[in-house]
């Protein structure tokens, strides 16, 4: 599965009105960040576990003397396991003045997007799924979940209490 930007952007499309997301992938499920809250995508070689840690921190990483605590989205979005783990690709964002690891399948591109397609959760949504979205957009082949970095913080942070 491919998206392509002809898929996700339309020339008519304000500049205002344009939200830029970054796409990643757990299985073939897309989903999305929006740009300003990444600060890196880069491979995973070799994590530092944390005992008796809750099940969604993978570990600890150092990034260019960046200590990182690393989140597998699989686990946080309750996304069946992915066999292969050698060569982690991971989302580097910054939430309240820390650093954490996003653990994903595989990076996608940047998509810009119009906000005015942004629609509301559809009923069917996997409910793990609707308390961490901002909101979805239909692709031509697929939906992408938008997600919110508070709702999927705040959402960790009660269950992990």
């Amino acid at each position: 599965m491919s998206v392509t930007m002809a898929d996700v952007h339309d020339d008519d499309t304000r500049a205002s009105d344009i939200e830029q997301l970054v796409m990643f992938y757990l299985n073939d499920q897309v989903f999305g960040l929006p740009i300003h809250q990444v600060r890196d995508v880069f491979i995973v070689s070799t994590m530092t576990r944390v005992p008796l840690a809750p099940a969604g921190v993978a570990g600890l990483f150092n990034l260019r003397g960046r200590v990182m605590t690393m989140l597998c989205m699989r686990e946080l979005l309750g996304v069946t396991q992915h066999v292969d783990n050698a060569g982690m690709t991971a989302i580097g964002i910054e939430w309240r003045g820390e650093s954490f690891g996003l653990v994903v399948d595989r990076i996608g591109e940047v998509a810009s997007l119009s906000r005015s397609t942004r629609d509301l959760n559809p009923a069917n949504l996997d409910p793990r799924w609707a308390g961490l979205s901002a909101g979805v957009y239909k692709l031509a082949d697929t939906l992408l979940v938008e997600l919110s970095l508070d709702a999927l913080f705040n959402n960790s942070l009660k269950n992990a209490a």
